[in-house]
């Protein structure tokens, strides 16, 4: 039952792309006056409850083999008095029950192909999933290290540098539509770039991926207290409930462009010829980091 619940919350929430939160990391954004730019991710990324998702996909296409049981009929002349049911009254309880039975079908289908759609393709029923997702990344330009750590957590090394005459954006994976955004990078007319870190703040009441995020730690959690949130000697891996991520890190942007704007808590610092703007990142951070900078030429 609970797996069920689980994947029917979830599911809607996937689509819009609220199942990626960093772990510990340190990230990096270089934007120079040259047009020059370079990025660095460096530490985990949590597929939101990939194992758990998992097991609910898993359970939706066992199928579990539900018997029919007619309801008690009542007497609705004699203070509702239980009383056998005719014949006709069961045989609408069958129909009703077993139209019930269709949609509940139909909707588990629907559910395993968002899955699918939403990890390219992979089933994630498929005990090897993760395994196949990791060779994906692998292939990719700029993931320099992916290693699968189990529980949905992976450990990885982004880096990339060129010319910045298009946004950017990590992270893209091919063929997953677009997730929640950890940074993005957005060109303006006169010289400015837009930075904001949408990714690094799971409480910002602004974010898109707030609300979703906190429906999955919802639907997280209530799968982990049905099934055993009390952990004892004799516990399985599978009972325990599952761990939410937490995020650690330190997100940077370093530039010898003019700062317009940010929201930083120091402001700006000067290292050399440029300037530094850093956000701690942690499970408090309520606000996104972003930054205006433009470029004269």
């Amino acid at each position: 039952m609970i797996p069920r619940l689980l994947l029917a919350l979830a599911a809607p929430l996937l689509l819009v792309g609220c199942f990626l939160s960093p772990g510990k990391f340190t990230s990096e954004l270089e934007l120079l006056r040259d047009g020059t730019f370079a990025y660095r991710y460096d530490g985990e990324i949590h597929f939101m409850g990939l194992k758990q998702l998992s097991q609910a996909a898993a359970a939706n296409e066992a199928g579990e083999e539900v018997a029919f049981e007619p309801l008690p009929c009542r007497d609705e002349s004699d203070d509702y008095a239980e009383r056998e049911c005719s014949e006709e009254e069961l045989a609408q309880q069958r129909t009703n029950w077993e139209a019930e039975q269709e949609r509940n079908l139909n909707n588990a289908e629907r559910e395993a192909a968002m899955m699918k759609t939403m990890f390219g393709g992979l089933d994630p029923a498929d005990p090897k999933a993760a395994e196949e997702l990791t060779t994906r990344l692998q292939r990719l330009r700029g993931w320099e290290r992916v290693v699968y750590k189990g529980d949905g957590l992976f450990d990885v090394l982004f880096t990339t540098h060129g010319q910045l005459d298009h946004d950017f954006i990590f992270p893209v994976m091919e063929g997953m539509p677009m997730g929640n955004t950890f940074v993005q990078a957005i060109l303006r007319k006169e010289g400015v770039i837009r930075i904001e870190a949408p990714g690094f703040a799971a409480q910002d009441p602004d974010s898109p991926n707030s609300a979703g995020m906190g429906g999955l730690f919802a639907a997280m959690a209530m799968s982990g207290s049905a099934s055993g949130s009390a952990s004892g000697p004799g516990d399985s891996e599978d009972s325990q409930p599952p761990s939410l991520p937490i995020p650690d890190g330190t997100f940077r942007i370093v530039t010898d462009g003019e700062i317009l704007a940010n929201n930083t808590d120091e402001g700006p610092q000067t290292s050399g010829d440029r300037k530094v703007l850093e956000w701690v990142v942690n499970p408090r951070t309520r606000q996104a980091p972003s930054a205006l900078i433009r470029f004269v030429p």
